[in-house]
């Protein structure tokens, strides 16, 4: 397994590739992390169609739209202060917690 700079609940932001939609940000909160493949789901962002058969009676099948992983590389922490994603730094507090704080501005993450 290799160690990942997100995890689950962060508020990400896409920086490179097909969702990272130029002067609009795409911003979103990690639903999933699979450190195995190095993806990450993000909500809002890869939404792609799935084919869903009804597995029991009643059940509705057909056409859903959900989310779907991108690589945890093409994604930074978003940090509000700065308006940006950011690169994050490990702060430990008086009592050994480890924070992690914004590389710029120092805001805590």
């Amino acid at each position: 397994m290799s160690k990942m700079h997100i995890k689950t609940g962060d508020t990400v932001v896409v920086i490179s590739g097909e969702y990272a939609n130029g002067s609009k940000k795409s911003i979103g909160k990690v639903i999933g992390v699979s450190p195995k493949e190095g993806k990450v789901i993000v909500e809002g962002v890869h939404v792609v169609s799935k084919h869903v058969k009804p597995r029991r009676q009643g059940d509705p099948g057909g056409i859903i739209k959900t989310e779907g992983a991108i690589y945890a590389s093409k994604v930074q922490l978003y940090c509000p202060k700065c308006d940006a994603g950011r690169r994050t730094r490990v702060k430990l507090t008086e009592k050994g917690e480890k924070l992690r704080v914004c590389v710029k501005c120092g805001e805590e993450l």
